[in-house]
C-alpha cells in the first residue's frame, strides 16, 4: 500500500510502501490525530520504521500500490 504523509513547514512529503492494508493504516493515522499516540509510526516494505510527530502532520494519501514497469514499449 502506497502511503504519502505531508509534514507541516517541510515541502516534500514523505512516501512510502507499506505492508499493511488500507484499513490499517487508517487506524494508526487516526489513533495520532486523536491524541492517543505522540508519533505516527509505520514501518515500509524493507523493515524501515517512518516516525512522524502528529501534531505536525498535514495529511495522508493513502493509495494502491504501484507496479513497476519494465521495458521501453508505449502502453
Amino acid at each position: 500500500m502506497e502511503v504519502k504523509i505531508g509534514v507541516q513547514h517541510t515541502p516534500r512529503e514523505i512516501v512510502l510502501e507499506s505492508g499493511l492494508s488500507a484499513e490499517e493504516v487508517e487506524s494508526a493515522v487516526g489513533e495520532a490525530l486523536s491524541g492517543k499516540a505522540r508519533l505516527l509510526s509505520l514501518t515500509d516494505e524493507k523493515g524501515r520504521k517512518v516516525l512522524v510527530p502528529a501534531d505536525r502532520i498535514a495529511y495522508v494519501e493513502i493509495g494502491e500500490p504501484t507496479t513497476r514497469r519494465v521495458g521501453f514499449g508505449a502502453l
